[in-house]
Parts: C-alpha cells; sequence; structure tokens
C-alpha cells in the first residue's frame, strides 16, 4: 500500500476551506492545527480571506511555493474533485476530506465519490474520507481534525467510522485516566481503509491495543488475516445489528453492515474481542493497553464479602476461572482473613495495607493465579494511597500476572485511583466491568 506516514507525521498542512466564522468546520480545523504550530508549517486556503488568526491566506494550493505534506479538504461536496485535482498537481502526501455529500447521500453522491477514488488513485496520494472528522496524533501534538477536544498522548489507536461517537469516546477519556496513540475518523473509506490503518498501527510503537467503532466491513477477508496476525489486541464494537441499525447505516457512512452473529463468529476466530457497549469499549481497551495478557485463571482479593460474592457470580456468568486461595495462602491468612472454604481471600473490613500486602502476594506467588483483580471498599480505617501503591510494586515483581483493581470508593479513593491508572494498572468502580475487562486479557 502507498505510505500514510505522512498524514501522521506532516512537516506542513494545508486548510483548504479555512474560515474565521465560529462554530464552522474550517474554523475548528483552523483552532485545532494551530495547536501543533511549533511543530509544522501551516498554510491556510481560502480565495475570499487575506488571512484568518493573522496567518496569510493563499487562494488555492497551488499558490504556495513549499512543500505540502498533508491537505485538508473542508469545501462543499460539488467542489472536491476540483480541490482534489489541485492537491494532486501540488503533489501533497495525503489528503484528508473533511465534506460529506458522497456515497452516504445516494446515487449522485457515490459517483462523486467514485470519480475522487479515481484521482487520488491516478496519482498515487493516499486519502482519507470523505464524511470523515479528521485524525489526531497526540504524540506530535496534530490535531487534523474539527473535533472539540485533543485528547492525551497513550498507548490505543481508535478508529472510527463515526465522528460523533470518536468525539463521545475522547471527552470520556479524560474522566477514565487514558490516551490514544492514534485517533482516526475513517468516514466512507473512499480509498484507504481500515484494514489499511491496522496494517500502518501492526508497526507502529505508540500503539499497544486498537479499538474500533465499526459499522460495517469493505474487505472481510483482508480484515481476517490482518486480524489474525497484528499481533496487537484488537476490541470492536458494531452498530448495525438490527435491520433498522443496518439501514441507519447505510445512510450514514454508506456501508453496509451484515449478520451480526455471523460477524461475531468470526471475530472469535481471529481472536478480536467483540463488546456491546462504549463503556466496554473503552474499559476493555484500557486493560488491553496496559496490562499483558495470561491464560484462564483468576483470584479476588477483596475487603468486602458482599462485593466477592458478586464477583463470583460474575465469573461465572462471564465463563472466567476462578482460582482458589491455596493450602499455604489459607494457613498465612487464616488469622487475619476469611478462607475457609471460600474461593476469594476475603480481607475482611478492618483490613490495613499490610494485609493487602501480604493477601496480594500469596496470590501472585500461586501457580496456578495467572491474574488477580483486587476489590477496595472504603471502610474507616480503610489505608486507599498505601493499598494503591503495593498494588503497583507487586505488579512490577510479578509482571507477567494482570491486575485489575475496583476501588468502589469515591473522593477519599480519587487520589489512590490517580496513582493506579498513571502505573498502567485499570481501575473500575464496579466488579462486573472488572471481570468483563480481565476476561479479555484471557488469551482464547
Amino acid at each position: 500500500m502507498r505510505k500514510i506516514d505522512k498524514i501522521f507525521n506532516p512537516s506542513s498542512i494545508a486548510i483548504i476551506g479555512a474560515s474565521d466564522e465560529e462554530g464552522s468546520v474550517g474554523f475548528g480545523l483552523v483552532k485545532n492545527v494551530l495547536i501543533g504550530k511549533k511543530e509544522r508549517k501551516i498554510y491556510l486556503v481560502n480565495p475570499f480571506k487575506e488571512e484568518i488568526e493573522g496567518i496569510k491566506c493563499y487562494k488555492k494550493i497551488e499558490d504556495i511555493k513549499s512543500k505540502v505534506d498533508l491537505a485538508l479538504i473542508a469545501v462543499p461536496a460539488g467542489i472536491v474533485i476540483d480541490i482534489a485535482k489541485e492537491c494532486c498537481n501540488k503533489k501533497v502526501n495525503g489528503i484528508v476530506v473533511i465534506s460529506s455529500g458522497f456515497s452516504e447521500t445516494g446515487e449522485e453522491g457515490l459517483k462523486r465519490e467514485n470519480e475522487l477514488k479515481k484521482i487520488v488513485k491516478d496519482a498515487q496520494i493516499p486519502l482519507i474520507g470523505p464524511n470523515c472528522l479528521g485524525i489526531i496524533n497526540p504524540s506530535n501534538n496534530l490535531n487534523a481534525s474539527f473535533s472539540p477536544v485533543t485528547p492525551n498522548k497513550g498507548n490505543i489507536a481508535f478508529l472510527s467510522q463515526s465522528g460523533a461517537l470518536l468525539d463521545s469516546v475522547m471527552e470520556r477519556s479524560f474522566d477514565e485516566g487514558i490516551g490514544f496513540s492514534k485517533v482516526v475518523s475513517y468516514g466512507n473509506e473512499a480509498d484507504i481503509n481500515l484494514c489499511d490503518f491496522l496494517e500502518y498501527l501492526e508497526t507502529d510503537v505508540e500503539t499497544n491495543a486498537i479499538a474500533i467503532y465499526l459499522e460495517g466491513i469493505k474487505e472481510g477477508r483482508r480484515f481476517f488475516d490482518i486480524a489474525n496476525k497484528i499481533g496487537k489486541p484488537i476490541v470492536i464494537i458494531k452498530s448495525g445489528r438490527s435491520e433498522a441499525g443496518k439501514s441507519a447505516a447505510l445512510s450514514h457512512t454508506g456501508s453496509l453492515a451484515g449478520d451480526y452473529e455471523i460477524f461475531k463468529a468470526a471475530m472469535n476466530q481471529c481472536k478480536v474481542t467483540v463488546v456491546e457497549t462504549i463503556s466496554q469499549l473503552i474499559d476493555v481497551a484500557e486493560a488491553l493497553s496496559w496490562q499483558k495478557r495470561c491464560e484462564d485463571g483468576i483470584a479476588v482479593l477483596t475487603n468486602g464479602g458482599g462485593l466477592g460474592v458478586l464477583t463470583m457470580d460474575y465469573f461465572e456468568e462471564l465463563g472466567v476461572a476462578l482460582v482458589k486461595p491455596n493450602t499455604e495462602t489459607i494457613k498465612r491468612m487464616e488469622k487475619i482473613a476469611q478462607v475457609g472454604h471460600a474461593s476469594v481471600l476475603d480481607l475482611l473490613g478492618d483490613a490495613l495495607s499490610d494485609r493487602y500486602a501480604l493477601g496480594l502476594e500469596l496470590l501472585l506467588k500461586q501457580s496456578d493465579v495467572n491474574g488477580v483483580i483486587v476489590i477496595e471498599t472504603p471502610q474507616i480505617m480503610t489505608e486507599h494511597d498505601k493499598n494503591a501503591k503495593i498494588i503497583v510494586d507487586l505488579h512490577k515483581k510479578y509482571p507477567t500476572k494482570p491486575i485489575i483493581c475496583c476501588f468502589v470508593g469515591g473522593k477519599t479513593s480519587k487520589n489512590a485511583i490517580e496513582y493506579l491508572e498513571n502505573n498502567k494498572i485499570p481501575n473500575y468502580s464496579d466488579t462486573r466491568r472488572a471481570v468483563k475487562a480481565m476476561r479479555a486479557l484471557i488469551k482464547k
């Protein structure tokens, strides 16, 4: 495939359709691209303006004398073809067409999209879109989109056919303490498609896991082959599951959505995790990007018996193998915890940090334990910060065994949760979320 690295790492950007009208797409692009003005040259193209935000405007891209790596096109659909031809004449290294009005609108739009596709294919210039939000590369301060936010840097690549959903996930990412390596709204996939992005991300050192919002796959067989060999975990949420949803997907990005049960079976074969909600997408992507995958066999440590029992229920419901404390663990903990014939190690409500330290290490030392879920409820004597530090230190000591936390308190455990997440230990406020995230880490 043609190289798309210059799209994510441009030395220069031209915004065609730049605007100073607040609330417009062209203004949003200008504001976001200017975030990275120290890292790259920025050119604005608007034949009706002398300057925008103190930057000179060119009448067309061909008037720019210097090399342009990335062209962002945000003009009415009817003139996109002419603008794309100018970009090809300029020999830019990549194009993102933000404009809508293509295959998602019907036959006339499809003809326009096919013409656009032929133009860039003939010129051998990669194109993202049309009908998309744009792209973001937080690692180099690139926000080539009209998203209202720029996410933090992280290790999750997020690919989405929907720009609005992408915005929603990025907004929530700040509260969840996660960041992104690459963010792509790829729209109608007239040229560069989902499979191309996956091949690019396979060798992207900043990406540990890939999250995808999907309406339909254009190259199913190719996707299956790439997902099988990519070596990085992929988690997908798919819309268009119902008959009504399939029709909506066609009118949204012009994408055909197939039978959902067949889709899930195919994804299971190529070891892709399919989730049902946006919350699950974020939860699972976070766990996959921060923790190593493991074999089945998970232990539970808690200071709240009720949550321990609930967690056992979720293990059974979700098909996760629960490992009991072994003889040594029971013997060492029998005077300071509720063990007996229980399947979870209950430290009791009065547990201080020393009890968490001993209990967690004993479980991690068990050869049949491949990961641990640590639950903490807020009691008056609970040492949240000390417990978090113990968990981080023991995870460093046993790095091949994932630890997922469920600190269920509010403001009293806020600092502890931030410490966990800053050290790549996922924390979820509900034990079912924690079990689902752990299940995603278990090798299929």
